[in-house]
């Protein structure tokens, strides 16, 4: 995809390339660390990129064809490796992200309604609630340094909230975000025994693991029963999306979500949803204080505009063209990992059972086959007549496991960076460049300060 740009657009600091020489304990050891720096140049130029990962083959997908294989055409030969289970399901269990075979299809189609476009547009006046908050908030604190990314994490956590439960998360908050903190900074990185044992074998980091689930789901539970108790009148219509997914039956079999499933799927709902949008406005905001005439573009265009529908919100193309482009340099999913069921052919590799696909939207969004200028900040790419191929550009995923959540964390996104920039002019206090690490997302390596001040 060819760019023409009048100006030079900013390239955003990243963490340097592995070496291609990088041992397979070196490269383990920085795995745990920050995945992202794990790549070599290789991986940045090459459509498939073989190695091993213990004792089976690893291939690094970069040619669209071979993902469209992989995730649409014979998905179902492809499951989640033993190390993602283990990384995601204490905090997941069996819901949506997790689930296979049948309970996926079920569990999808019944999830479904609560995700339409339409489903996310009665949910826009609580995201705006929750906006107006923030940036009465920010208004107080123009005169001192602020900490955009514990700004968006909180104002995110309260959107989540409310949109799933119709409450606040002034008393549930910090709680939540100390479960996320705890799980993300050592129960959620990959170690040696987690990656070498099947999933029926407890590591020790498991055992601990199941500590932290016992306790988040009596935590989740919680809050659930909170809702419950508040409850809905009579015939009256869903006011949240606990109400869609708690009243949710599956058309083909009639039935609804268990207690227990319904844990696990408001668990994903709310980390999923929050998380990795505060996470992809933190790196929109970021990317616009280092290029200011960019941002002065998102403040045109939210000019005037009330921003307090769906309509209103798919006006903003630039500011649209903004988050997409933030989330090809900063996909907050930055790897998609596989295991084959069976032996396959993956655009002439001949792909063996128990062998690893990777597919890394770090890598692909910034392969140098695949965009021009791959990593540089260009929003306007996603302006052109000729739109990025759909497997080359994955923020949500892709096929029939693509993220159920997409319209309503896109809806957000816009909506929320059109209003901070409508009504902010941001500046980066600190100089140190920030550098995003792979964990669970891609996050940044320390919260810099901001300037906010009145437009």
């Amino acid at each position: 995809m060819n760019i023409a740009s009048v100006r030079r657009p900013i390239i955003p600091p990243t963490p340097p390339r592995a070496p291609e020489n990088l041992s397979f304990f070196g490269r383990l050891a920085v795995i745990r660390q920050n995945m992202i720096a794990t790549w070599g140049q290789r991986a940045y130029e090459e459509g498939i990129v073989e190695g091993r990962f213990f004792l089976h083959k690893s291939f690094i997908l970069n040619q669209p064809d071979a993902i469209r294989h992989v995730l649409l055409s014979d998905y179902e030969n492809y499951t989640r490796t033993p190390a993602g289970i283990r990384m995601l399901r204490p905090v997941l269990g069996d819901g949506l992200l997790l689930a296979e075979g049948h309970s996926w299809t079920f569990q999808r189609r019944t999830l479904s309604p609560a995700f339409t476009p339409r489903a996310t547009a009665n949910l826009v006046p609580h995201m705006t609630a929750v906006l107006d908050e923030t940036i009465a908030k920010l208004d107080a604190r123009t005169s001192e340094p602020v900490d955009l990314r514990d700004v968006m994490q909180r104002m995110t956590l309260e959107i989540a909230g409310r949109t799933m439960f119709s409450f606040g998360m002034d008393r549930h908050g910090p709680t939540l975000r100390n479960f996320v903190m705890e799980y993300g900074e050592r129960l959620g990185r990959a170690y040696f025994l987690d990656m070498l044992l099947p999933v029926s074998w407890p590591t020790p980091m498991d055992r601990a693991r199941a500590r932290f689930r016992t306790r988040w789901t009596k935590f989740v539970a919680m809050l659930i029963a909170e809702r419950r108790a508040a409850g809905k009148k009579e015939g009256a219509p869903p006011r949240d999306l606990f109400d869609l997914m708690d009243e949710a039956r599956d058309p083909v079999t009639g039935k609804g979500f268990s207690d227990e499933q319904l844990v696990d799927e408001v668990a994903t709902m709310i980390l999923a949803g929050h998380e990795t949008t505060a996470t992809a406005l933190f790196w929109a905001l970021y990317l616009l204080a280092l290029d200011p005439e960019t941002q002065e573009e998102v403040a045109s265009e939210t000019s005037g505009e009330h921003l307090d529908s769906i309509a209103d919100i798919e006006r903003q193309k630039f500011t649209r063209a903004v988050i997409d482009e933030t989330m090809r340099l900063y996909p907050p999913a930055f790897l998609i990992a596989r295991a084959a069921r069976d032996r396959d052919n993956v655009a002439g590799a001949k792909v063996g059972r128990g062998d690893i696909i990777m597919i890394a939207p770090w890598l692909l969004h910034r392969h140098e086959k695949l965009w021009d200028q791959p990593d540089a900040f260009i929003p306007k790419r996603f302006m052109s007549k000729e739109p990025p191929d759909r497997f080359a550009y994955l923020p949500f995923g892709a096929g029939p496991r693509v993220c159920i959540g997409a319209p309503f964390a896109q809806a957000e996104s816009v909506l929320a960076l059109a209003r901070l920039i409508g009504a902010f002019r941001i500046e980066l206090v600190d100089a140190d460049p920030v550098i995003p690490y792979g964990v669970v997302t891609t996050q940044p390596d320390h919260s810099p300060m901001f300037r906010v001040t009145r437009r």
